[in-house]
Formats: C-alpha cells, sequence, structure tokens
C-alpha cells in the first residue's frame, strides 16, 4: 500500500434468484478476476448470495441451508486469494433471521454484519422477514467459525492500519443517523455498502447524492455494490447503479442497466487520514469503547499502480460549465472583500501597479467590479503604470489602453531615473544586472504607489498571486507589499482563466481586445532589458513551469503528500509533458524556495480566501524558519 494507496472494487454478478450455488461460482469468478487486478476489497450487493427478491422464500430452511453451503464454498475457493470479500446473505441466528453481510479472506469469516434499518414502507416488505441488528451482538456460529456479530466491528489490515474499513447495508444510509457515521468516528476510513437498490424515476440522482454526502461528511471512501441483473421483476427492477466516492467526490460510477457492473479503484487512504487530522470538526470515538477490531492478512504491501484520474491543474476545472462558475465565484469573492475594505476604511480611491501582466490585470478587474458595487466613480481607480528598464512597448500600451477601456484614471510614472539616482547612492552599477539592480525597480515602484496612495487618501491594492507568495517570487518590501492582497489566494493558473472568463463575456470589443493580448503575453517581471524589443526575461524559464509548482502546492497543502508521492502523482499526471528529472528539478527547488521564503508570507498583507488552499499567515502557520530537511527528495 505504497504512498496510501489501495485497490478496491464493487461488483454486481447476474443472479439467479434463489440458486445460492449458481451465485457463489459467479462470485468466485469475480473475485478471482478483482484479485488477479490487484484488487485488495470487493464488495458484492445484498444478498448476492440468494439474491434480494426471494420474499417469503427467505423463511424456508432449504434456502438458508443453501446459502450456508455456497458461503462455504466461496470461502474454499477464494482461500488462496489476497483479498477480503464482503458478501449478502440471509442467516439465522437464536431464532430470528437477520440481512447480513459476511467479510471474509483468507477461506475464513472475519465478521458478520447485520443491517440496522429494515425499510417496511412502499415496496420494502423487510419487517416481514428479518430482525433488526445491534451494535454488539457477541459471537455467531457458522460451520465450525465462532466470530463476531454485530454492527459495530472494524476490519483492519495486519500490515497498515489506515486500511480499516467497516460495513453498512442498503438502506441504513437513508437513516438519519446512519451506522457509517459511528464507523468512521470509530476509525473506518472505507465504509462498503452491499445494497439493493430498486430503480425509479429521480433515484440515481438521489442515491448519488446521498454517497458523495456520507462520503463527504465522514471524509471516507464509500463504496456501493448495487443488485441488479437476474432479480425478479415481479414487483421492482434493480439496476446495478455501482458508485465509488472519496470524501465528497464521486471517483467512478456506472450508469443504471449498464453492462459494465465491475467498478476497480485506487483509493487514497492516507489523503484520508490527512484530512480527517486537519478537520477540527471531525470527533475521532474510542473505538475501544464500542466496537471490536477484526485484523486480517492479506500480504504485505505492494505498489499499487495507478488508473484514476489527477488533474494536471487541480486549482482549475476541467469542465466548461464548472470553471465558469468557478471564474464567477472567485471574482465575487475578490469584488466583495474589497467592497468591504474600502466600506469599513472610508477610503474612495485605490491604486494598482499596472504592467500589462495577469496579474495586476486581474486586480484591475476585480477593483473595477468592487467600485462598481460600491456605488464609486471608477476614476477613483489610479491604474499607475510605472515603466522601468525591462518595459517593453506591447506591455506598457497593453498597460495603457486596459486602465483607459475600465474607465480608472490612468497615469505613467517613469521610474528610470528615480532608480539611477538610488543606484548612485548605493553604488550600484547600471551595467551589472543582478537581484539589486532587479529588487530596486520593485521597491521603487511600491514606494510610488504607496506614497501616491497617502497623497490621494486611497488604498493600494497588491497584484501578487499565491503561486508567486508560495515560491517567495516577489521583492520583500516591494511588489511583496500592499494593503490588501486581492490576489493573494489565487495560484496562477487559475489567474488566467479568470481573466480569460471576463474577456469572454465583457460586452466591450476594445476591453476584450487587449485582455485576449494580455494572455496572450509571456509571464515576466520585466526587470532586465528587453532585447530587440521583446521581453528578454521569461518567469517560468527561472523558477519552472506554473503548472508543476501549483501542482506540488495543491498536493503538498491540500492532500498533505510527502514529497515522493507528490513526485509520483506529477509523473503520472505529467506522462509524456515533463521527465522524471524535469519534474524532481522543479519539485526540488519548489520545496528549497517554500521553506526559505516563508519569512515573506508570515507578513503578507491582507487578502481573502478563495479556494481550499491559502497561504496567508492566518490560513497557513508555519515558522519562518522551519527546516525543509524532510521534504526534500535528496535527504
Amino acid at each position: 500500500m505504497k504512498d496510501g494507496f489501495v485497490k478496491v472494487a464493487v461488483s454486481s454478478p447476474d443472479v439467479v434468484v434463489a440458486d445460492p450455488d449458481a451465485n457463489s461460482k459467479k462470485m468466485i469468478e469475480k473475485a478471482e478476476a478483482m484479485a488477479a487486478c490487484g484488487v485488495r476489497l470487493v464488495v458484492f450487493p445484498e444478498m448476492s448470495i440468494t439474491g434480494y427478491t426471494c420474499g417469503d422464500l427467505f423463511l424456508q430452511d432449504t434456502l438458508l441451508d443453501g446459502a450456508k453451503e455456497a458461503l462455504f464454498d466461496y470461502l474454499y475457493q477464494t482461500a488462496e486469494l489476497d483479498i477480503v470479500s464482503v458478501v449478502g446473505m440471509p442467516l439465522e441466528h437464536r431464532g430470528k433471521l437477520y440481512n447480513v453481510a459476511v467479510v471474509a479472506s483468507g477461506g475464513h469469516i472475519l465478521g458478520v454484519v447485520p443491517k440496522t434499518y429494515l425499510p417496511d414502507f412502499g415496496e420494502h416488505h423487510e419487517g416481514r422477514c428479518f430482525t433488526p441488528g445491534r451494535p454488539n451482538m457477541g459471537e455467531i456460529n457458522i460451520g465450525d467459525e465462532v466470530v463476531p456479530f454485530g454492527t459495530s466491528l472494524l476490519f483492519r489490515d495486519a500490515w497498515s492500519s489506515c486500511f480499516t474499513f467497516a460495513v453498512e447495508i442498503s438502506d441504513d444510509l437513508r437513516a438519519l443517523n446512519p451506522p457509517s457515521t459511528q464507523h468512521a468516528a470509530a476509525g473506518a476510513l472505507i465504509i462498503a455498502n452491499s445494497a439493493a437498490s430498486a430503480e425509479i424515476v429521480g433515484r440515481a440522482d438521489y442515491r448519488r447524492m446521498l454517497i458523495k454526502s456520507q462520503s463527504a461528511r465522514t471524509i471516507s471512501a464509500y463504496l456501493f455494490a448495487d443488485a441488479g441483473f437476474g432479480e425478479s421483476t415481479s414487483d421492482m427492477v434493480y439496476s446495478s447503479h455501482n458508485l465509488i466516492a472519496e470524501n465528497g467526490f464521486m471517483l467512478l460510477e456506472n450508469s443504471p442497466f449498464d453492462k459494465n457492473r465491475d467498478l476497480m479503484m485506487e483509493i487514497d487512504l492516507h489523503y484520508l487520514r490527512n484530512q480527517r487530522r486537519r478537520v477540527s470538526t471531525f470527533e475521532q470515538a474510542d473505538e475501544e469503547d464500542v466496537y471490536r477490531v477484526v485484523t486480517f492478512d492479506i500480504g504485505a504491501p505492494v505498489e499499487t499502480p495507478l488508473t484514476r484520474h489527477y488533474s494536471k491543474t487541480p486549482f482549475v476545472a476541467e469542465n466548461e460549465n464548472e470553471l465558469k462558475e468557478t471564474a464567477r465565484t472567485v471574482i465575487n469573492v475578490q469584488s466583495a472583500s474589497l467592497y468591504k475594505r474600502f466600506s469599513h476604511t472610508g477610503c474612495k480611491n485605490a491604486l494598482i501597479g499596472v504592467s500589462g501582466g495577469l496579474d495586476s490585470t486581474l486586480a484591475l478587474l476585480v477593483t473595477a467590479h468592487a467600485f462598481d458595487r460600491l456605488g464609486y466613480d471608477r476614476k477613483g481607480i489610479y491604474a499607475i503604470t510605472m515603466p522601468g528598464f525591462g518595459t517593453t512597448e506591447r506591455t506598457h500600451n497593453n498597460a495603457e489602453d486596459l486602465a483607459k477601456a475600465l474607465g480608472t484614471t490612468f497615469m505613467e510614472i517613469d521610474i528610470k531615473e528615480s532608480v539611477r539616482r538610488h543606484f548612485s547612492d548605493i553604488g550600484q552599477d547600471e551595467n551589472v544586472h543582478d537581484v539589486t539592480y532587479e529588487n530596486a525597480q520593485a521597491r521603487e515602484r511600491t514606494q510610488v504607489l504607496m506614497d501616491y496612495a497617502n497623497k490621494v487618501g486611497g488604498l493600494v491594492v497588491g497584484t501578487g498571486d499565491m503561486s508567486e507568495l508560495a515560491l517567495g517570487w516577489a521583492t520583500y518590501n516591494g511588489d511583496h507589499m500592499s494593503m490588501y492582497g486581492v490576489n493573494a489566494s489565487v495560484p496562477k493558473t487559475l489567474i488566467r482563466h479568470l481573466v480569460k472568463y471576463m474577456a469572454d463575456t465583457s460586452e466591450d470589443e476594445k476591453l476584450s481586445r487587449v485582455l485576449y493580448d494580455i494572455l496572450d503575453t509571456p509571464v515576466s517581471p520585466e526587470l532586465l532589458p528587453p532585447e530587440n524589443g521583446v521581453i528578454s526575461q521569461e518567469t517560468e524559464n527561472i523558477v519552472g513551469p506554473y503548472e508543476l509548482h501549483d501542482f506540488f502546492a495543491y498536493h503538498m497543502h491540500r492532500t498533505g503528500a510527502t514529497t515522493e508521492k507528490i513526485l509520483r502523482l506529477a509523473k503520472y499526471a505529467f506522462k509524456g509533458e515533463y521527465d522524471e528529472e524535469t519534474i524532481k528539478k522543479w519539485l526540488d527547488i519548489f520545496m528549497k524556495r517554500f521553506f526559505s521564503q516563508q519569512y515573506k508570507r508570515s507578513c503578507s498583507a491582507d487578502g481573502p480566501k478563495v479556494g481550499t488552499v491559502g497561504l496567508s499567515p492566518r490560513d497557513w502557520m508555519m515558522p519562518s524558519d522551519a527546516c525543509g530537511r524532510l521534504w526534500s527528495l535528496d535527504r
């Protein structure tokens, strides 16, 4: 289970109603196929040994005895497989009949979980035959085995405590207080549900909503194996709608009535464990008080090959409609935050250093949006461009055209002579293009903005983004400083899409035209002289591709992945685009810069959080002098 990945499956074999032997044989075939694919946990539907629609036949000894014999055959035939199985069947105990899920591995029964909530309304008549289960019902005899019986059972891998799962059955999920809630609180990271959910209009959406919601609430992986083909259609039809969700996200599902009724997927248990650690509202219960832990051994952990999708741009939705909704939400969050800051301070003037680049463009667009909300005149937005030694005609013109298209007050203050005087004061040779040469320009621009803000009684709106903050790619007390950092939690990969959204939806052709040209301009601080009038200093050639850095930042902060795991995921997601050495090079730079540049984040200005990852000193609390050795690939 390297990096916390374990492969799981849900399967809905064709059922022959009231023929346990036939059903057992089909499940054996499925278990063998799943194990051959590296699956370590397979979940079959409710009453998978007999079929769910047996009705009063469940009360017949013939069916009950046949189900036991079929179970024993399943145990014998799967004894050599490195897999844990969850199978459904009717089982008598102390004169009462229970709808149970039998958990088995290595030819032995690990435990038996009865269904808690028996539906007895509408098309359901389970109360006619079955008795509700309770948390701790002692032991049950099945053949020669005496095993734990009850709903409060945890099943745990002997090699990894992360691989802990529990079981609930079908309508248990629909209860006011589902058993899976207690299972998760007791430590189960995977919930297995053996189900038989009849298909009617609207049921698939309802089922999907329940599973996504419960997996999010319990911060777990939820495996739903649904009954389907072969069940009796005397009253209802079953569709084998199988689903695998993880912490509120649907990893994999088939369509109801789909021919493919077997789903296999890797679950990231380390990610789930990390999320529970960081979410303080997730209350862990003491499993020893109520729960019994049953250990299983399916062999030493092995590396699980990845087949699940990992987005190369985790901050950017891949669905076009979702991306548009994200853009609307982020821009509204940013403008609403500025609305509050300006209304609270009483300031009616904003100052922004516009460079013709993406970051300052977004900041200016959002500020204009906020001023419209406030009912302020956009002339109170001072869009100041400050040409330096690296400014090109293209970016200069775009900055001016953007400011004028938005109806703001455009100003140009050339900083070259001021910086030269400063060079003279400190003895800096203008021909030496070192860090002093670059940063002096950034600090001069910030001085101009801050002083002019005092002059007009305004607030300086910062333009730096979260990707730059993570890398420390900002001049301390230069572009690092502002009175409000409106882009502070917006990653570079998302900023491009936000600006494009504004360009696509603008009714002003002139504005759209300049925005498209800004989108087509290479990312650059423009601090070094251009070559033949063209930008000579491209940021991504220096610190690396932002799509990689944003990928690294997301998985470090959002999923809690180790550096080695981030490398593995990046190699998988960017296969064919970057080789391993290239990814390692930029990952090493990311980690080194992230730790060495924390002091810049520790004193950064206020700024709104727009997504699940934020690096403000109130959201990411880390000592400025923390050692990054453990996060290095070379440790």
